[in-house]
């Protein structure tokens, strides 16, 4: 991929630039193979999923800057001021031609950009969704309520300037920090939720709901998810940090009895349960699906969650830390089978599975979720041993 913005040192986000992708693709590869080479001896690692090398993203936040009639979309350089990138060649072609256009819209409106160094203004971001039907939510991050009568005023006319724009909300962060978004959020339109068909199933995401960047590698990501549940058969499936519910949706397409996530935003729990809902109006032969906010850590909810069964199997995705002590504890006492594990940090990944010497891995594979830049996320399924095999491992491999 070639950047203009990067060549001109404008941006270095993606630290990658200039190296060749299949380069990018197998360095990642072999960086989770070294990290999970001890916990993980055994593993069989699948062919990596690679992702285009541009135009692969769903998703624009934006920073705005400049001055009211010029604003600057993109990021802000060391010393807080605006740098434009609206021709950033990362975002899907819908939200390239997207991107100039709503910043022109922001310019004809008059909205004030919020200075960062001055502490005054009031628009701080553009958060830009495009769902693979071609409808965008687009989410207006104010300081205050002050522009909120100007906004609803231009509503109509804004949505003629951008007709792929089907969810238009505003959020409140009155801070001034470095924080993305607050805890306020007024839908202007009608519609509250983008649809996002992923896979086998359509998710409906409501304004704070995580999804994905990357929609073609998430897909990928949920079909392996989904054909391990498929060749372990379980009766029930436990997904936790399940967000809008795509990995669980996935399971119960695969044909689960019993599907649980469990997940601590509401509104993503929300999200997960509007999708299940009109997944199941689609397919009625679909087991029991249900969604709780809580957390994923809670172990004396979690015994209540899993209940005792023949083949069980435990989703996690948790954030960079991994899951932790308390919840790999939980899970080698527990009665789960099998664990699905996605992880976007290879090496929380391996101090989780030195925790659980009585799952081996079995097969392990990565997902190039973003190109040009170092991250990952490596998916492993995870099998409990038996008490033979454990007796056997412990001693060398040698039977007793």
């Amino acid at each position: 991929m070639q950047c203009d913005y990067f060549d001109a040192g404008r941006c270095r986000s993606c630290a990658l630039m200039g190296v060749p992708y299949a380069v990018q693709l197998a360095d990642k590869d072999e960086r989770c193979r070294r990290a999970l080479a001890d916990v993980a001896p055994d593993v069989a690692w699948l062919d990596p999923f690679p992702s285009a090398e541009s135009a692969f993203r769903n998703k624009a936040k934006l920073v705005v800057g400049g001055v009211t009639g010029a604003v600057t979309v993109g990021i802000l350089d060391a010393d807080a001021n605006g740098v434009d990138l609206r021709g950033c060649g990362l975002y899907e072609p819908p939200l390239q031609r997207l991107i100039p256009r709503l910043a022109s819209a922001v310019d004809e409106i008059g909205l004030e950009p919020y200075d960062v160094a001055a502490g005054r203004g009031e628009l701080k971001h553009l958060i830009l969704t495009l769902s693979p039907t071609g409808d965008v939510m687009l989410r207006l991050v104010l300081r205050s309520r002050r522009h909120l009568a100007l906004l609803e005023s231009r509503l109509s006319s804004l949505r003629t300037r951008l007709p792929e724009v089907s969810v238009v909300t505003v959020n409140l962060q009155p801070e001034h920090k470095a924080v993305l978004e607050g805890d306020t959020e007024i839908v202007l339109t009608e519609s509250d939720d983008l649809a996002m068909p992923v896979g086998d199933v359509v998710l409906h995401l409501r304004p704070n709901s995580f999804f994905q960047t990357n929609t073609t590698v998430a897909a990928g990501l949920y079909h392996q998810a989904q054909a391990w549940t498929r060749t372990v058969d379980p009766t029930t499936v436990l997904d936790l940090y399940c967000g809008v519910g795509g990995f669980a949706l996935h399971c119960a397409r695969a044909g689960a009895s019993h599907v649980i996530g469990v997940e601590v935003s509401a509104e993503a729990v929300r999200s997960a349960e509007t999708s299940a809902s009109r997944l199941r109006a689609e397919h009625p032969d679909l087991g029991r699906l249900e969604f709780r906010a809580g957390d994923a850590t809670d172990v004396e909810a979690l015994d209540r969650d899993l209940p005792g069964s023949d083949r069980t199997m435990v989703v996690v995705n948790p954030p960079r830390r991994g899951i932790g002590p308390d919840l790999t504890r939980w899970l080698e006492g527990s009665g789960a089978t099998h664990v699905t594990y996605s992880s976007c940090n290879v090496d929380s990944l391996a101090r989780d599975l030195a925790r659980m010497p009585s799952y081996r891995a079995r097969e392990a594979r990565l997902f190039d979720m973003f190109p040009q830049t170092s991250h990952h996320e490596v998916i492993v399924l995870l099998e409990r041993e038996s008490r033979s095999q454990s007796v056997d491992s412990a001693s060398g491999g040698v039977s007793t």
